[in-house]
């Protein structure tokens, strides 16, 4: 199977209580919902090979970026284990670019939200890749992993440097930890035509503050599609320790993200199966569109991440 994937469109999130984390969303972070309604029916089963699958799906926008939440009214999942560390290979993330640092900061320390870190870090001017880029790890109400990042002038997209008068900008990308480099860029790179942005070793004091963890030696892939948000690879040499993603994880579980990737081709026969990971996944037909679109399909990738792949 090969994917030529046009765009990271966006990633949902799987939680608990929808007016809760609408709550979250737009009071804590700034974002204003644009869609709200129910799912369910014999499709759904089949995407997410649960039985009698009812959720409630919200549509978020921050800056031209979208988040996605995802309430399974039934049948409920797990939640994110509490002892979750940033190093488990079922962490991802949403970096959330901020014009403001120290503002931003502040403005979260006003709301009490969960935090990683103790405070933001600057990474150092060793690192030519991320030297000066300001970075925060905090969480929402589920546990899900989220990042404020700010980038000085000549890092990152120009679109983050452009005048504005919003705190919260955008997503940036989302960043998943993976146990081996190599084999998650042949999956995204040679399997879904993502293309390699670029790459850092990141380790000392600011990154152990900035991710919760001691001794921290993480490398770190940058891909990206023609269009759309960007994926981080992470993968952490050290601390040890690293727990993979359960492999009784359901698609209702707190822990799954779906990160929703626009494909413009795939070699597989729409009316065949995808196999991945020993698991058959169906391509799914509506005639009405489900979840925004009429054909897709879920796979996980090597380290068990849930990818919604959509076909064009």
């Amino acid at each position: 199977m090969n994917i030529q994937a046009a765009a990271i469109a966006f990633v949902s999130l799987t939680i608990a209580d929808m007016e809760r984390s609408l709550n979250f969303y737009t009071t804590v972070l700034g974002c204003q919902k644009t869609s709200d309604h129910e799912v369910a029916g014999v499709e759904c089963d089949r995407l997410y090979r649960l039985p009698n699958v009812r959720l409630r799906v919200v549509q978020l926008q921050l800056g031209h970026e979208t988040i996605e939440l995802i309430e399974f009214l039934t049948p409920k999942g797990r939640p994110i284990p509490a002892d979750s560390r940033s190093h488990d290979r079922w962490f991802q993330h949403l970096a959330i670019v901020v014009s403001d640092m120290s503002e931003a900061y502040q403005h979260l320390r006003e709301h009490w939200v969960p935090q990683t870190s103790p405070n933001p870090q600057t990474l150092p001017e060793w690192n030519p890749v991320a030297g000066d880029i300001q970075s925060f790890y905090f969480k929402d109400l589920d546990g899900h992993n989220l990042e404020l990042i700010h980038f000085p002038e000549g890092k990152g997209d120009s679109r983050w440097q452009q005048p504005t008068d919003a705190l919260f900008l955008g997503i940036d990308h989302t960043a998943i930890v993976v146990a081996d480099t190599a084999a998650s860029r042949a999956f995204y790179c040679d399997k879904l035509g993502m293309g390699l942005q670029q790459e850092s070793q990141n380790s000392g004091a600011e990154q152990e503050r900035l991710s919760g963890v001691s001794d921290v030696q993480v490398q770190i892939s940058s891909l990206k599609a023609s269009t759309g948000i960007g994926l981080e690879l992470l993968e952490y040499a050290s601390p040890n320790g690293r727990r993979p993603m359960p492999a009784d994880t359901h698609a209702n579980d707190l822990w799954v993200c779906q990160t929703t990737i626009v494909a413009q081709k795939v070699t597989t026969a729409v009316h065949q199966p995808v196999v991945s990971s020993s698991m058959s996944y169906p391509v799914v037909t509506v005639s009405e569109p489900i979840l925004g679109f009429k054909q897709g399909f879920l796979m996980p990738d090597p380290d068990g991440h849930l990818l919604r792949v959509v076909l064009e």
